[in-house]
C-alpha cells in the first residue's frame, strides 16, 4: 500500500488502522470473557450434580441403616468413599485453579474473580507443559479413576458410565502427549472451563459409582408414612355356633422388616409376613367387639408407635347377606356389581335400595351400584318378607393410576434409541378389577442435557406434540428427561388429577 503524501488522507488512513485495532481487541475481550460465563456456567451445573450425589448418599444410608445386612453396610461404605475420593480430585483441582490464578497477575481491576493475563499463553505452556503440572493433572485423573472402578470390582458396564478419563491423542496430530495436547499455547481464560469439565467429571463419575451402589442394594429409601390396622374376615357375619376368623394386618407393612407385633384384647398374636390370624367362636346373638393392638418399630427411625382400634362383627341367625363381587367399597365412574341372597327367601321377594348410592337389578340376585360422590355413609337397605337390613359402605373415586412413558416404562435408564421410539405418557390402573381407563390430560417436559441447560416444553394430552416429540429425538447418552405435573381424569372426575412424575437417564 503507498503511503499517502496528503497529510489529512495520511491521518485518515492512521485513524482506520487504529479503528480496525480496536475491534480486533474488542472481539478478542468477548471470546475471553465467553470463557469464564462457561465456567461459571460448569460450576453451577456441578453444584446441581453435588446436592443430587449428596440426596443419593443419604437415601443410601437411610437403607443401610433399616436393613443393616452385610452387603449393604459394605454398600454404603463404597458409596461414601467414592464421595471421599471425588471431592479429593475436585480440591486437587482448585488448587490448580488457584496456582494458574496466581501466575496470570492476580486478580482483575474491572473483575475480581478474572486474573489480569487473560490471553497469555506462554503463562500456561510453561506451568503445564515446561513445569509438568499437565502430566500431574493426567496422572491424577488416572488415579482417581481407577480407585473409583475399583469399588465396583471393576464393572465394565459402569466403567463406560464414566466420564473422568485421558482420552487418547487424535491420529494426525502434532503434539506429543495429552498435556500438550490440552494446555499447549492455550490462553489462560481458556484453561478455567477445562478444569472446571474435570471437575464436574469428578463428580458425574462419583454420581455413577453411587447408582451402581443403589441399583446393587435394590432400592434407595423405604417410607413407612400411613400406617393402618385392617382386617380381612372370612365372614362379618356368622350363625350361632360357627367359627369367627380374621386375619388382621398393617397396611404399608414391609415384608422385609420385622418390626410388627400384634394383639387382640390384650393377647399376643404370632405374627408372619405382616398377618396374626384370629378365630373366636361365636356365641349369643347380637354384636360383638374385639380391640386390635399393633406396636410399629421404624426401621429408618427407630421410633416405636402404637396403633389402636376397635373392631365389630354381628353374631345372628340366618338372614340377608350382601357381597360385593369386587372389592368392599364402591367406586365412583364404574359399574359396582354385588350379589344379595337371604336364606329361605327367593331373589324375587327381595328389595334392594341404596342412600348415597344408586342401585339397578340385573336378575337372579345381582345388582348394579354406582355413584357420584364420595362418602363414608353410603349404604345397602335389603328388605324381605320378615325381616330387612341395612349395610354400611364407603364411596371412593378410582385410586391414582401410575404414570408409564409409552405402554410399560417407569423411571429408569434407558437406551437412546429405545428412549426415541417413545411417543406418548399413559395413565395405567394396576391391580384394579374394574373396567375403566383413565386418559391424559397433559404434562410439562425437561429435557437436560449433558452439561448443558434445561430446556422445557408443555404437551397436551397423552401423545408428543411436536415440540416435544423433537426434544425426544434429541436424546444422547448422558442426557436426562423429567416428566412432571402429569395430569389424568379417571371416570367419574370433575377435574383433573395430578399423579406425580417420571426421570429417565439416557444410556
Amino acid at each position: 500500500m503507498s503511503i499517502p503524501k496528503e497529510p489529512r488522507q495520511l491521518m485518515i488512513n492512521l485513524m482506520y488502522l487504529v479503528l480496525t485495532a480496536l475491534l480486533a481487541l474488542n472481539v478478542s475481550a468477548e471470546v475471553m470473557n465467553a470463557f469464564f460465563s462457561l465456567d461459571k456456567g460448569m460450576k453451577t451445573s456441578g453444584d446441581i450434580v453435588d446436592n443430587n450425589n449428596n440426596a443419593m448418599l443419604t437415601g443410601i444410608s437411610a437403607t443401610a441403616s433399616a436393613y443393616p445386612t452385610e452387603k449393604n453396610k459394605e454398600l454404603e461404605s463404597k458409596a461414601n468413599e467414592a464421595q471421599r475420593i471425588g471431592q479429593d480430585f475436585v480440591k486437587y483441582i482448585d488448587g490448580v485453579r488457584a496456582k494458574l490464578f496466581d501466575v496470570a497477575k492476580g486478580p482483575s481491576k474491572a473483575d475480581p474473580t478474572i486474573p489480569q493475563d487473560i490471553r497469555n499463553k506462554d503463562v500456561t505452556t510453561n506451568l503445564f507443559i515446561n513445569e509438568g503440572l499437565g502430566s500431574e493433572i493426567e496422572a491424577k485423573i488416572k488415579e482417581t479413576r481407577e480407585k473409583l472402578l475399583a469399588l465396583t470390582g471393576n464393572d465394565p458396564e459402569v466403567a463406560k458410565s464414566l466420564p473422568l478419563n485421558v482420552e487418547p491423542l487424535p491420529e494426525n496430530t502434532k503434539m506429543k502427549n495429552w498435556a500438550e495436547l490440552k494446555f499447549k499455547q492455550m490462553p489462560v481464560a481458556a484453561c478455567f472451563p477445562l478444569l472446571g469439565k474435570m471437575q464436574t467429571d469428578a463428580k458425574s463419575s462419583t454420581s455413577a459409582i453411587m447408582n451402581w451402589a443403589a441399583d446393587q442394594m435394590g432400592k434407595v429409601e423405604i417410607k413407612f408414612d400411613a400406617f393402618q390396622p385392617a382386617v380381612s374376615a372370612e365372614k362379618s357375619y356368622v350363625i350361632q355356633g360357627e367359627k369367627y376368623a380374621a386375619d388382621i394386618f398393617l397396611s404399608a407393612y414391609s415384608t422385609s422388616a420385622d418390626n410388627v407385633s400384634i394383639s387382640v384384647n390384650g393377647s399376643s398374636l404370632p405374627v408372619k409376613e405382616g398377618l396374626a390370624h384370629f378365630e373366636t367362636t361365636a356365641s349369643g346373638l347380637g354384636e360383638k367387639t374385639y380391640s386390635v393392638s399393633i406396636n410399629v418399630k421404624n426401621p429408618l427411625t427407630g421410633d416405636v408407635k402404637n396403633y389402636t382400634k376397635q373392631f365389630k362383627y354381628e353374631v345372628g341367625q340366618r338372614s340377608i347377606a350382601v357381597q360385593l363381587d369386587k372389592m368392599n367399597v364402591f367406586y365412583i365412574g364404574v359399574e359396582n356389581p354385588i350379589s344379595v341372597s337371604a336364606a329361605g327367601v327367593s331373589s324375587n321377594d327381595l328389595r334392594v335400595s341404596g342412600s348415597g348410592v344408586s342401585v339397578a337389578s340385573k336378575g337372579g340376585g345381582h345388582y348394579i351400584v354406582t355413584a357420584t360422590t364420595p362418602t363414608n355413609d353410603a349404604s345397602i337397605t335389603v328388605s324381605a318378607p320378615g325381616v330387612s337390613q341395612t349395610f354400611k359402605y364407603r364411596v371412593k373415586r378410582i385410586p391414582d393410576p401410575v404414570p408409564m412413558l409409552g405402554a410399560r416404562h417407569r423411571s429408569k435408564s434407558m437406551g437412546n434409541g429405545e428412549f426415541k421410539a417413545q411417543s406418548f405418557v399413559d395413565a395405567v390402573l394396576e391391580n384394579f378389577d374394574f373396567e375403566a381407563r383413565c386418559e391424559i390430560v397433559g404434562f410439562e417436559v425437561t429435557y437436560l442435557p449433558k452439561r448443558q441447560d434445561p430446556i422445557s416444553r408443555v404437551n397436551g394430552g397423552k401423545r408428543f406434540t411436536g415440540d416435544v416429540q423433537g426434544l425426544v429425538n434429541q436424546a444422547k447418552p448422558g442426557d436426562s428427561y423429567f416428566f412432571d405435573d402429569i395430569k389424568c381424569k379417571c371416570p367419574g372426575d370433575a377435574a383433573a388429577r395430578n399423579i406425580g412424575g417420571l426421570a429417565f437417564k439416557i444410556q
